[in-house]
C-alpha cells in the first residue's frame, strides 16, 4: 500500500488556445468597451479570463474561471468610488492651497489600498478558479498581511529601495503560500536575497552585452518563480521546474515583437496564446500527489472589488 501512495505520478500542463479565437474575443471586447465608454470592461475581462483558464489544462482536464461580468462590474463601481474619494480629497486640499497635504493624502491613500487590492484580488480570483470541479481558495488573513506589508514598505523606504527585492518576494511568498486547490496547499520558498542578486547580476550583464543577456535574465526569473513553488498534501508533494533557456526566450520574444510590429498591434492575441503555450510547455511537474484524491475544501467569495482596484493600479496577481 505504501508503494502505491508514494510512487511518482505523471503530470502535464498544456495550453490549447488559438490566436484566432482569442482575437475574436478581444475585438468584440474592445468595440463594446469603447461603445459603452468603458463600462463593458468587467464583462470583457471575464470573457478573456474564461478563455485563458478554459484553454489551460492539467493532465488533459481544463481549468475553469467562474467569475462573471456582473460580479466584476459591482467591484468596478466600488473601485471607482474608492479612487474618487482619494482623488477628491487630494484635489480639495490642493484647491485650499494646501498642496503638500493633498499630495500626502493621494500617496497615503494609494499606498493604503495596495495590500487590500492584493488580498482581495487573490481571494476573489482563487475562489472563482477550479479544476475538475475542485475549487481553489486563498487563506491569507487581511490584517496580518496589511501589517506585514507596511513593515516591508517601511524597510524599503529606510534602505532607499534596496529592500524592494525582499518586499516583492515576501509578498509573493505570503500570498502564494496561502493558496489552496481543495486540500492541496501551495508553498513558495524563495527569499529576497537570492532575488536581489539575481537581478543585480543580470542588470549589469545586460548592460555589458548591450541587452543580449536580458533573454537569459527572463529565463532566470521564470526559473526563480517556478522552481521555488511546490504543492503539498500531507506527506505527498509536487515540485515545479522551469526548463526554458535564454535561447528559448530569445525565440519567443523576438517573434512576438515582430508579430506586434508587422500587424500594428493586431497580433496581440497571437502573442498572448504563443506565450501561454510557451509557459505550459516549459514547466515540468514531478511528485507523488494522486490528483484523483483531492477533496473540496474551499468556500465561495464573490466580491471582486480587490480585483478591480488591482486593475486600476496595474497590479497583476494571477497565479
Amino acid at each position: 500500500m505504501e508503494e502505491t501512495t508514494t510512487a511518482e505520478k505523471n503530470y502535464k500542463l498544456d495550453f490549447y488556445g488559438k490566436g484566432g479565437e482569442f482575437f475574436g474575443i478581444i475585438i468584440v471586447n474592445w468595440l463594446l468597451t469603447i461603445i459603452t465608454l468603458g463600462f463593458y470592461y468587467p464583462w470583457a475581462k471575464a470573457k478573456q479570463l474564461n478563455f485563458l483558464y478554459g484553454s489551460t489544462s492539467l493532465n488533459n482536464d481544463r481549468f475553469s474561471f467562474h467569475g462573471t461580468g456582473k460580479e466584476m462590474f459591482i467591484g468596478f463601481i466600488k473601485a471607482i468610488l474608492v479612487f474618487a474619494i482619494i482623488y477628491g480629497l487630494s484635489i480639495m486640499f490642493i484647491y485650499m492651497q494646501m498642496p503638500i497635504t493633498g499630495i500626502l493624502i493621494l500617496y497615503a491613500g494609494i499606498l493604503g489600498i495596495i495590500p487590500l487590492a492584493i488580498h482581495g484580488s487573490y481571494r476573489y480570483r482563487m475562489s472563482r478558479t477550479s479544476w475538475r470541479g475542485i475549487r481553489f481558495g486563498y487563506r491569507g488573513n487581511r490584517n496580518e498581511f496589511m501589517v506585514s506589508f507596511y513593515k516591508w514598505i517601511l524597510f524599503t523606504l529606510v534602505t532607499l529601495g534596496i529592500y524592494g527585492a525582499w518586499l516583492s518576494i515576501n509578498v509573493r511568498r505570503y500570498v502564494m503560500s496561502n493558496v489552496k486547490m481543495g486540500d492541496v496547499s501551495f508553498k513558495y520558498e524563495a527569499n529576497g536575497g537570492d532575488y536581489f542578486w539575481l537581478n543585480f547580476k543580470s542588470y549589469f550583464l545586460s548592460i555589458i552585452t548591450l541587452g543580449i543577456y536580458s533573454f537569459w535574465w527572463y529565463s532566470d526569473l521564470l526559473a526563480f518563480y517556478v522552481n521555488n513553488l511546490s504543492l503539498e498534501k500531507g506527506e505527498e508533494k509536487i515540485t515545479l521546474k522551469s526548463t526554458a533557456t535564454g535561447g528559448d526566450f530569445f525565440g519567443l520574444l523576438i517573434v512576438n515583437l515582430l508579430i506586434i510590429v508587422f500587424t500594428l498591434g493586431l497580433g496581440y492575441a497571437w502573442v498572448v496564446t504563443r506565450t501561454m503555450k510557451f509557459l505550459t510547455d516549459h514547466i515540468q511537474m514531478e511528485g507523488n500527489i494522486d490528483l484523483d484524491t483531492i477533496n473540496q475544501t474551499e468556500e465561495d467569495f464573490n466580491d471582486a472589488t480587490g480585483e478591480d482596484i488591482g486593475d486600476f493600479l496595474n497590479l497583476d496577481f494571477a497565479l
